[in-house]
């Protein structure tokens, strides 16, 4: 079985790397290309820097294609030059054109780390913890045309932990797909993996995030609040503002814990305490215990320690933004 990858992002390494392990198999599976995103620049430096999936094929000899765009015409004659049985799909970041869906006689199929059709788009692993979802996973779908609207192959699921960050979902799911994909081909190969449509009526949306993604309305309840700051963990980070000597200050949160039970003293986004326990914080229901947190040119460190330098009185009011 011939197979092409398409993917850039770093949750798909455990799956690409399984591919490649594939090629000693009893049943092998041969990788003959990997698609991935333009390499970028990066940092402060704007270094151009290549996807983690391009760095690992190539250190296997496996050829890298880099299409700025997946629906130009050359593009898809250079994957079909490759001629793959089967093309697998994950964290690519384009809408992939019919004549590429068409061309591996397998068809395509796309690992997507959510149960669809719940949280189809580009973020599902934070929107899953923002809705406060008891579990999600991976599902193997035979992609068509539209956002993550193809059929089910299957779904693999994994509960979210209490204090699961978006950055420790997003790895677990990058090991529980490999599995996924497994099961999968076994079905293709057997002739029996199904194509169960998906409830369209049923589906939700997470959209691209953004940095204004992380901002904490301190009007949410405290739940609500500890929900953002572990989905937006490591990025684009939670956040608020605090009073600057000229202008708000941006403060990355990291951590906190929820205290729903904690009655109202003041109006939400009021700091109530800030000590060696961390800086406790009126949400719209409840409180929010702060433990780690960034302040804009500083690196990332305890509520505590934060404290030290910056105190922040009980009834001074977070998320004044500027304008």
């Amino acid at each position: 079985m011939r197979v092409v990858y398409i993917g850039s992002g770093d949750i798909g390494l455990p799956t690409l790397r399984w591919l490649l392990d594939q090629r000693q198999a009893a049943e092998p599976i041969e990788l003959v290309g990997v698609v991935a995103q333009p390499d970028k620049p990066v940092g402060r430096k704007q270094e151009l820097t290549p996807p983690p999936t391009k760095r690992l094929a190539l250190e296997h000899g496996v050829p890298v294609l880099q299409p700025v765009r997946m629906r130009q015409p050359e593009a898809v004659a250079e994957v079909a030059a490759l001629a793959p049985d089967l093309i697998v799909v994950m964290a690519y970041g384009q809408i992939l054109p019919k004549a590429l869906l068409d061309l591996p006689p397998l068809g395509c199929l796309n690992l997507h780390a959510s149960i669809l059709p719940a949280h189809r788009g580009a973020a599902p692993i934070q929107a899953a913890i923002l809705n406060g979802d008891p579990e999600t996973g991976i599902t193997v779908m035979w992609m068509d045309e539209g956002l993550d609207t193809g059929d089910i192959l299957l779904a693999r699921t994994l509960p979210i932990r209490p204090d699961e960050t978006g950055g420790s979902l997003h790895d677990r799911l990058g090991e529980l797909a490999p599995e996924a994909l497994s099961d999968a081909i076994a079905l293709i190969r057997q002739g029996t993996a199904p194509r169960i449509p998906q409830d369209h009526a049923k589906a939700t949306y997470a959209a691209k995030l953004s940095r204004e993604s992380g901002v904490i309305n301190w009007t949410a309840s405290s739940v609500e609040i500890d929900r953002r700051i572990r989905a937006m963990n490591p990025w684009p980070a939670a956040s608020t503002t605090i009073p600057g000597p000229s202008r708000p200050l941006n403060l990355k949160i990291f951590q906190g814990f929820p205290l729903p039970d904690h009655p109202q003293e003041a109006p939400p986004g009021s700091v109530l305490r800030g000590d060696k326990q961390g800086l406790l914080v009126q949400a719209g229901k409840g409180a929010v215990l702060i433990k780690e947190v960034q302040l804009e040119g500083k690196r990332r460190m305890s509520a505590a320690d934060f404290l030290l330098g910056t105190p922040l009185a009980p009834g001074v009011v977070l998320g004044n933004r500027p304008q």
